[in-house]
């Protein structure tokens, strides 16, 4: 793998919105019309389904939005879209919320293995998307890289297993806040490991 191209610098806020907008938006259009249903064609809609719908374009705008400002997308961001349309698409075309739901299983899935298939030639894939902004030593890359691939697998399994064993609703809240609140409690926790193997870059106009 690669170094990806560098990306032009926005406004945090404003590519936080762009990432976690749509998946907040689906929340709160669910939560208000999860009791409706549609008649379109011949056939009825409930508010899962509705959603899905207006989630697709919704992701395919913002992420084109933020390809546009800052010139690059990271691979994470192109699979998470490939796979909305393709496991939306088919929930809406078979009628089947399964799809749907399946397609966080699949990202972390992929994820985990792609990881570990570097792990398994010792090295760290994960150093090559998110070097330039953690400058870190290649051991730390390594135990890093190991950390999450086991943490993408848990994902991928509690995702099954609350769209399996529990409510839409309870996923939907899980997908919601469970998943991004899950991704930031895992690298708040590698604080030790970064501050162990991190490289302090040098100060500008530091010539020493």
């Amino acid at each position: 793998m690669t170094a990806e191209k560098t990306a032009r610098k926005i406004n945090p806020i404003l590519k936080l919105v762009l990432e976690l907008g749509p998946v907040l938006l689906f929340f709160i259009g669910y939560s208000r019309m999860k009791d409706t249903t549609i008649t379109l064609w011949g056939g009825e809609y409930q508010g899962f389904f509705l959603m899905t719908a207006a989630f697709i374009p919704l992701m395919i705008l913002t992420t084109g939005i933020l390809w546009g400002l800052t010139g690059r997308l990271s691979k994470m961001q192109i699979a998470t879209l490939v796979l909305v349309v393709v496991m939306g698409g088919l929930s809406l075309w078979l009628h089947d919320e399964r799809f749907f739901k399946m397609k966080p299983t699949l990202l972390y899935l992929m994820f985990a293995i792609l990881l570990g298939i570097g792990l398994l030639r010792g090295e760290s894939w994960l150093r090559y998307a998110m070097e330039e902004a953690l400058p870190m030593l290649p051991e730390g890359w390594m135990i890093l890289t190991r950390r999450l691939c086991a943490f993408f697998f848990a994902l991928a399994i509690a995702n099954e297993a609350i769209w399996r064993l529990m409510s839409t609703d309870a996923w939907v809240n899980f997908k919601t806040f469970g998943l991004p609140a899950a991704l930031f409690a895992f690298f708040m926790a590698q604080g030790r490991l970064i501050q162990k193997y991190g490289i302090e870059e040098p100060e500008a106009g530091d010539n020493g």
